[in-house]
């Protein structure tokens, strides 16, 4: 696999160390979405007290487009040196009218970027905001082993923990929303107490050709389709396309949200594309095998949050699709890999289905009031909307069911989960229980609002029999509320009844502080925390290989130190949340999305 630096995030990572550690926190931008402060207690579980209604500063370092101060009610002007388009680095086997065409289109983006640079960009596009401090990309690290280690990694614990994230590759010249960078795995291997790390690019169809090129070509579909310009931006695409200078028929996506083991491979996904396959080598390295079509078995895109029963050991998916019908379908495949029938679920307009739950015997599925309307475009909006007219509704669908004929809709009003964290059934009551986390306003991690952003963890039942539903927060409404999102159940109890449930705490949003572990019988929290300026991502529960207590295990996640600006994978016991070990990382991880953990023994049977 080839290795070339990301040099715009070497000069990232330069700039900080040039500066001192003082003046590397001058630097104060949001992150564009709606914030809360808090304050913490620096005892491990402490208490977190939130102020709903002011404002979180958050504190980056340097960076080469060099980030202003910005609060809530700023308005983000232009830039006084707005970006230019870089010419296409023209390979050799373009022809002379794919050569001049090129320059062409390049200069018709010039034009359009220079447009655009009169006008401020909301903060949840403007790549000063959203890829700021350790939200920033970071190079390819080769493997490196021998890492130091505070405490003692249990024995137990053998193989190796992968986390996604986005990292763009290029330095953007226009609109970028974090979701839109490329995908980059990151890997702690684990093996009779020592560890190593390495992290590398997922190498999706899309990454290698904007490498060929030399920069950003393909649209990026949060930061750049808004309004006219995406429009524009579309055009110019397509036309690239037309002349052969870009192929999207080999996928467009960036694959840098999920990750799954599955059927002796590891699979990384974004809900745009379908699954990378990346191979973990026996020195602990990485590198991508390529798009996975499970044997040619599938012709469409795949979320990025499938669902592995851990009883039949099939996995659940869901494909959508924003432009044409049906605009969601529901399969699975078999242990050893055999695709199911696709089941077609009507839909009146296209969704976003970011995640969905299963039980022992259904699928849960949201159909939710963030839509895709991609005529808003051509009034100058967002393709990506909160419909207040739409009812939200939870589909419960039988795991083999073979078409949709038999869905049960139960309507569940204003009711928007970015993640469900697990569901189960109980039978005595008809009902379904759905544990997710609950946000308002629905659209933010997308469009910019004024609302203070809330994640409720919720409990949420649906009665098959009258058609009903409850739902109510988990954690008491006379005790603090705490944003959590991000996170999981015991996955070997996936679909089934499970009491605990760890969570990362979003505070100050977007940043994590800690995670929590949430009794979901009791409403009791335990947290986390992570410590002074450092914050982490999603706490990865790893049971502990035996069959007793539920929280029998531990919880992996990397933490950043803005001080010291150095990274860390943390192992804490799940049962007491103490900290059993620390494993000092030899470069920076940056704040990313979900990961996963391959024992050894499954490491020996890979594809």
């Amino acid at each position: 696999m080839a290795t070339p630096s990301n040099s715009w995030a070497h000069t990232a990572q330069i700039q900080h160390h040039l500066s001192s550690p003082s003046s590397s926190f001058s630097s104060l931008v949001n992150m564009g979405f709606p914030t809360r402060s808090i304050a913490l207690n620096r005892n491990r579980t402490s208490t977190i007290h939130s102020a709903l209604q002011s404002p979180s500063v958050l504190h980056f370092p340097k960076q080469p487009y060099h980030p202003r101060v910005i609060n809530k009610e700023a308005t983000i002007t232009p830039s006084p040196k707005p970006k230019t388009v870089t010419t296409t680095q023209q390979p050799p086997h373009w022809n002379l009218l794919q050569r001049a065409a090129s320059t062409a289109l390049d200069m018709l983006e010039g034009a359009l970027v220079s447009r655009e640079s009169q006008n401020p960009l909301p903060k949840t596009a403007d790549p000063r905001v959203q890829i700021a401090g350790n939200f920033a990309p970071v190079p390819e690290q080769p493997v490196r082993h021998s890492l130091p280690v505070s405490g003692t990694i249990p024995e137990c614990i053998s193989g190796v923990y992968v986390r996604n994230g986005a990292n763009p590759l290029h330095e953007p010249v226009a609109g970028h929303h974090f979701f839109d960078g490329d995908g980059m795995v990151h890997a702690v291997s684990i093996n009779d107490g020592a560890a190593s790390y390495a992290c590398r690019f997922t190498e999706t169809q899309r990454l290698v050709q904007e490498r060929e090129i030399g920069r950003p070509v393909f649209p990026k579909a949060i930061g750049e389709l808004h309004g006219h310009s995406g429009i524009a931006r579309l055009a110019l695409f397509y036309a690239r396309g037309a002349l052969g200078l870009v192929d999207p028929s080999h996928g467009i996506g960036v694959a840098n949200a999920g990750l799954v083991y599955f059927n002796d491979r590891l699979l990384a996904m974004s809900e745009d594309d379908m699954p990378y396959q990346v191979r973990i080598t026996p020195s602990g390295d990485l590198e991508t095998v390529g798009r996975y079509d499970f044997e040619t078995q599938l012709g469409s895109t795949m979320i990025a949050h499938p669902k592995v029963d851990p009883v039949s050991g099939h996995l659940h998916t869901l494909s959508y699709d924003v432009v044409k019908r049906p605009y969601l379908k529901y399969f699975q495949f078999s242990a050893d890999g055999e695709k199911s029938p696709d089941v077609e679920i009507p839909l009146a307009e296209p969704t976003m289905m970011h995640d969905f739950a299963i039980t022992e015997n259904f699928v849960v599925i949201p159909d939710q009031q963030v839509v895709f309307k991609l005529q808003e475009m051509i009034t100058g909006g967002s393709p990506v909307i909160y419909d207040k007219n739409k009812k939200s509704r939870f589909g419960i669908l039988a795991k083999n069911a073979t078409n949709a004929d038999d869905i049960i809709w139960v309507e569940c009003p204003d009711t928007f989960c970015f993640h469900l964290w697990n569901a189960w059934e109980e039978p005595e009551s008809d009902e379904v229980v759905v544990i997710g986390s609950c946000m308002t306003p629905p659209d933010s991690i997308f469009n910019e609002n004024d609302e203070c952003l809330k994640s409720v963890l919720s409990e949420i039942r649906l009665n098959l029999k009258t058609g009903e539903s409850t739902r109510r927060p988990i954690i008491s409404e006379e005790s603090e509320h705490v944003n959590l999102e991000a996170g999981m159940v015991n996955r070997n109890r996936l679909g089934r009844k499970t009491r605990y449930a760890y969570l990362a705490i979003a505070e100050p949003w977007p940043k994590v502080s800690g995670f929590a572990k949430v009794d979901l019988f009791t409403g009791e929290v335990k947290k986390h925390i992570y410590g002074d300026r450092k914050f982490g991502g999603e706490p990865f529960f790893l049971p502990s290989g035996s069959r007793g207590e539920e929280d029998g295990g531990y919880i992996l996640s990397f933490v950043h130190d803005e001080k010291t600006w150095k990274s860390e994978l943390q192992i804490v016991n799940a049962m007491n949340l103490k900290l059993e070990a620390t494993v000092t990382l030899p470069s920076r991880v940056p704040y990313g999305f979900h990961g996963t953990f391959i024992d050894s023994k499954d490491l020996k049977n890979q594809a």
